[in-house]
């Protein structure tokens, strides 16, 4: 009998990982990085709970580490198969996958941290890669077809779908919020048997939604009038590229004064050229936007910081300035040297524009934490923290409820999973109450019969 099982991303938000059995072939969904815990790493390098070799083929929704962060294990422990996902993530991984080599790299040398696969892994994962389009089907092994969506969450992103004799399972990865600085609405799937869905800010509304640009704008401005420094802890992949888009169109429409602008992350440098390529993934104002000969990532203020060196020189930048740097969580990369600096200035605004895991800096930060430890070091915060909610990247409770509204007509069992446990209880709750489905979560390890 066909089976779903949970491997990952259950109970907590990160670590996707879902197994589709038919009983005559074995499709993975995602295969992602366990983040914010103090026992991630070694957690990351531990055995799957399947036989990797066994895996006919694994689908990528998007390439958010969380998503993709444990494929070279994969490879590493056996499986060849292919790699299915829109020409854009396949893209994206690439860049993603050989970043992450070199960042568990450096911290298994500095902090004796497990290493769980070798560069070869990485490399042999890459080529395993198969990119397809939007609504593409894809033929697979026992009479299933497979196909993406999109889900408006970052560039790529996509449901995926699969369909074997009238029946069908869909796996949402990360459900895009609505409006996106740069992404169409998600293509809301409809007419399925089983959903597997996320809950992120299943217990929660995005504040700010509308008043987003002009909170950003404010925070700018703060920052010009005090002569402070303004830092945003951004994701490399999409969000940053979304406040890059939205001080763009401040500076160009004469809205704020231009002002330094630091990206100062190696990744987000590159993910921004992938973004520059795929255009044809943007929302139809967006790609009108370029072809009128606005470069959306580039104006008046704005460098791009490769190197340690250029990173350095930052804090000797006299003036308003703004930093964005990765991670945007605070648990790795150069914004933990600009926060180690400059947290302790009252000019100091720290933004936060995207989700906090657990166990994060970024969290501790969030929840009003008045020292924090950085490197070893106890720095005290001193610094203005702001939050704005209305960038997020996924839904809210109300868009994850509307979710299955418009599409689980049809709906025998909804599988709530990728969210920490209060925000899935309080979707599965609603779920029920609101729409009378039958939503359920899943527990790590559990293999659910299904008709299929």
């Amino acid at each position: 009998m066909a089976s779903l099982g949970f491997y990952g991303g259950v109970g907590q938000v990160t670590g996707a990982n879902f197994l589709l059995n038919t009983d005559g072939a074995q499709f993975l969904i995602d295969c992602g990085l366990i983040q914010g815990s103090r026992f991630a790493a070694a957690e990351n390098c531990e055995a799957f709970a399947y036989s990797p070799k066994d895996i006919d083929a694994l689908f990528i929704t998007h390439a958010h580490a969380d998503h993709i962060g444990r494929i070279p294990k994969l490879v590493a422990d056996g499986f060849t198969g292919k790699i299915y996902t829109t020409d854009a993530t396949k893209d994206l991984a690439a860049v993603m996958l050989r970043d992450a080599y070199t960042v568990m790299t450096y911290e298994a040398d500095r902090y004796g941290s497990p290493r769980c696969y070798e560069m070869k892994d990485v490399t042999a994962a890459i080529a395993l890669f198969s990119g397809v389009s939007y609504n593409e089907p894809i033929a697979l092994k026992d009479d299933v077809t497979a196909v993406f969506t999109n889900a408006g969450h970052i560039l790529g992103s996509a449901f995926v779908t699969f369909t074997r004799k009238g029946r069908s399972c869909v796996f949402s990865g990360d459900i895009g919020n609505v409006p996106q600085p740069l992404l169409d609405a998600p293509t809301i799937p409809t007419g399925y048997n089983y959903l597997v869905m996320e809950s992120v800010y299943g217990d929660r509304l995005h504040e700010q939604v509308a008043e987003r640009n002009d909170l950003l704008k404010h925070y700018i401005v703060e920052t010009q009038k005090k002569g402070g420094t303004l830092i945003i802890p951004a994701f490399s992949l999409e969000r940053t590229q979304g406040m890059l888009f939205e001080i763009n169109n401040f500076v160009e429409k004469g809205e704020i004064k231009p002002l330094p602008v630091f990206l100062d992350s190696p990744l987000a440098i590159n993910v921004t050229g992938l973004y520059r390529t795929h255009t044809d993934y943007m929302k139809k104002a967006v790609q009108e936007q370029i072809k009128g000969g606005d470069d959306i990532f580039a104006f008046d203020g704005l460098s791009f910081t490769h190197t340690v060196k250029d990173s350095e020189e930052i804090k000797r930048e006299k003036g308003a300035k703004i930093i964005i740097a990765g991670s945007g969580m605070s648990h790795g990369g150069r914004i933990l040297g600009h926060e180690r600096h400059f947290l302790e200035d009252k000019k100091t605004t720290l933004l936060l524009v995207g989700y906090q895991s657990v166990g994060t800096l970024g969290r501790l930060l969030n929840d009003g934490a008045k020292r924090v430890k950085i490197d070893g070091e106890d720095v005290r915060v001193r610094a203005q923290i702001a939050r704005i909610s209305g960038y997020s990247g996924h839904a809210d409770r109300d868009q994850l409820i509307d979710f299955v509204a418009q599409g689980g007509e049809n709906v025998e069992k909804v599988f709530v999973t990728m969210g920490e446990e209060r925000a899935s209880l309080f979707l599965v709750q609603r779920l029920r109450e609101y729409l009378d489905a039958p939503a359920v979560i899943p527990s790590l390890g559990d293999v659910v019969p299904i008709n299929f």
